[in-house]
């Protein structure tokens, strides 16, 4: 998808309504099906926000970043993720959040990014976070600078996420479970799953509507 595009077509990604969780669902694992909204709320989150960042890439495609976590001794270590973290006190919302977490994770100011929408909660049972997922666009290709907590930056683009063939099931042991078979997304050749994977399907689903 041309960058010109997408950017053209951003006013109408505002207006249309988000998937929720039907479109989450069709790229949830299994254990996340088993908490509803009032478990959830019971088990009182922590809170925290993500960016999906957009923008051109030397080929004038549209495209957006991914990042390998770096491994550390965590549940979501050496995951597949978009940029963002843990909600601090000092952040005025939730959308400052996702904007200071994704300066300090790949260097990219906050008043650089334009955050045009957001979108649907993602419950996150092994770490009980609730993630905010936001939707944002810079105007350029920019130059990323990654700090301790990224081990590699994956840029995706808005086709190969369109592509059918992008959805796929893999088997994996994480801190919750064994061999187990999960939906996945298969980009640049990295297996994204779980809440990211969740995030991803939501957002397919709304550009596929432009």
């Amino acid at each position: 998808m041309d960058f010109n595009f997408f950017k053209k077509n951003i006013s109408e990604l505002k207006n249309l309504p988000v998937g929720g969780l039907e479109a989450q669902f069709n790229l949830a694992p299994k254990l996340r099906l088993n908490y509803s909204q009032n478990k959830i709320k019971a088990l009182n989150p922590k809170k925290a926000a993500v960016v999906a960042l957009f923008y051109p890439n030397n080929n004038n495609e549209a495209c957006f970043l991914l990042t390998l976590r770096a491994s550390y001794n965590g549940t979501h270590s050496s995951q597949i993720s978009f940029p963002g973290g843990k909600y601090d006190k000092k952040d005025n919302n939730l959308e400052s959040t996702a904007l200071r977490e994704t300066f300090e994770e790949v260097g990219i100011l906050p008043h650089k990014i334009t955050i045009f929408k957001q979108m649907t909660d993602v419950y996150i049972p092994p770490s009980n976070f609730l993630v905010t997922p936001f939707l944002g666009v810079l105007e350029s290709t920019p130059l990323f600078t990654k700090n301790h907590e990224v081990e590699k930056l994956i840029a995706v683009t808005i086709k190969d996420l369109l592509k059918d063939s992008s959805i796929s099931t893999t088997t994996l042991s994480t801190s919750y479970a064994t061999n187990t078979e999960v939906p996945c997304f298969v980009l640049n050749s990295y297996v994204v799953w779980g809440a990211t994977a969740m995030m991803l399907s939501e957002i397919k689903q709304l550009i596929k509507n432009i």
